[in-house]
């Protein structure tokens, strides 16, 4: 590793080299303008390891000596210490990539020096360096030196030395200043290898969210059900990557068709973890999910008996059965938002609302009542999840049902279109307010 010493005015490009010596010699408007002009760009730099080369070659041309080095104590005990960087190194090392590469050497001066928690002078080091020191390569003939230790939570992690071979060639006075220029500097490229760190996880995180968000939606119908005398179309969008909102159709005998919208509490993947056990459990149903209540109440009896109790979650769901034969549409609902039914014919909204009951998950031991509605040709019904109705624009206001009731007024529109002109008022009305709740949205026209 050892090498023709690096010099910090040899490591800059010419606009660097200008700017330090716009440092050194201009006058304090100058001055002020140049260390502006290096700080601007210290800003911008993402990766410590270019921070550190960039900002450490301006300081070492500015304030020049014979060597220097950088020390690490982090995750090691006394004596034991790792030489991060080295002026007599002729390769660069990245101590946060390739720590297997540094040197890790165990007593001696600079051991002394790092443990001690302080910044230390030594004008004269002739009699405290010997030969039998583990950093003697790295030390020999140096006479003078500074040890400016950086702290981390009052511990003194790293360090930088830098050394001379003159003795005496530090200025005592100038000592402090150095010290904490010193000092900011190590804490601002620490809080960037941190923020660096925290990126990385992130995007670990991301990757991993998108992976449940890709499952999540593999649960969900891959293309609606062709109902004899239906039109359908359907819209999921979760806040985030995952959420718990869920909804599915079950195929059932004499062409008959279960619809099923459900909203797991909370918000994420803990609400994405229960979606998938409540499609598990609904789709676990012995026999054929119906009547309405069955399905509610066999996957109510689950949940509270293995899943939600202990950690206060529960779900809200709503069941409907259709038969295309009669246009009966039968249901029971557990604390959901009841469906809009707009009666084109007659120009009203109906609430589907006759019968309902608590959330799924809540109590272990519910029966559901049932309801039942006949449905006519040209009826639109809607099945909601509360993400539409609570949707916030900036000024708190809440989207409503007035404002769903009122697109459901364009009774010449199919089902697409209704589902997208939903979605569009709903846009129009939050202007850019972002989502804070999964949204889902069902919609079926009677032909």
């Amino acid at each position: 590793m050892s090498g023709t010493m690096i010099l910090g005015a040899d490591e800059l490009d010419p606009a660097a080299r200008a700017q330090v010596d716009r440092i050194a010699k201009g006058d304090w408007q100058t001055r002020l303008a140049a260390i502006t002009e290096m700080m601007r760009e210290m800003s911008l730099q993402e990766d410590p390891q270019d921070m550190v080369r960039d900002y450490g070659a301006r300081v070492r041309a500015m304030l020049p000596g014979d060597l220097w080095l950088s020390l690490s104590r982090r995750g090691l005990e006394f004596p034991r210490y790792r030489i991060t960087r080295s002026s007599t190194w002729s390769e660069v090392i990245d101590p946060w990539k390739q720590k297997d590469r540094l040197p890790l050497l165990e007593g001696g001066l600079l051991a002394e020096l790092i443990y001690a928690d302080e910044p230390r002078l030594i004008n004269d080091a002739a009699g405290l360096i010997s030969p039998d020191d583990p950093a003697f390569e790295y030390l020999e003939g140096v006479r003078s030196l500074m040890a400016m230790p950086h702290f981390q939570k009052g511990d003194g992690l790293n360090m930088v030395v830098n050394m001379s071979k003159r003795p005496n060639a530090y200025d005592p006075e100038q000592f402090p200043d150095r010290f904490w220029i010193s000092s900011l500097f190590g804490r601002a490229t620490q809080s960037l290898v941190l923020s660096k760190e925290l990126k990385e996880a992130y995007e670990i995180v991301d990757r991993e969210l998108k992976v449940v968000a890709d499952i999540q939606r593999s649960l969900l119908p891959q293309t609606l059900p062709n109902i004899p005398g239906l039109e359908l179309a359907a819209h999921y969008q979760t806040s985030q990557w995952a959420g718990g909102d869920y909804y599915d159709f079950f195929e059932l005998p004499d062409g008959r068709w279960g619809f099923l919208i459900a909203d797991v509490s909370g918000h994420g993947t803990p609400a994405a973890v229960m979606m998938a056990i409540l499609h598990s459990l609904a789709h676990g149903v012995p026999g054929h999910p119906e009547p309405p209540s069955a399905l509610l109440e066999h996957v109510n009896r689950r949940l509270a008996a293995r899943y939600t109790t202990s950690n206060e979650v529960f779900v809200t769901a709503f069941y409907g059965i259709y038969d295309p034969a009669t246009r009966v549409f039968a249901y029971s609902c557990a604390g959901h938002n009841p469906p809009q039914l707009k009666r084109c014919s007659q120009g009203k909204v109906d609430t589907l609302e006759e019968v309902g009951g608590p959330p799924l998950g809540v109590f272990d031991d519910l029966t559901y009542d049932r309801a039942e509605v006949t449905l006519r040709p040209g009826d639109v019904l809607v099945l909601y999840t509360d993400g539409i109705t609570e949707a916030m624009n900036a000024r708190s206001e809440q989207f409503g049902l007035d404002q769903l009731n009122g697109v459901l007024a364009r009774c010449h529109l199919d089902a697409p279109g209704i589902r997208d002109a939903i979605l569009e008022q709903l846009s129009k009305f939050t202007d850019g307010t972002p989502a804070h709740d999964d949204r889902t949205l069902l919609v079926a026209k009677v032909l």
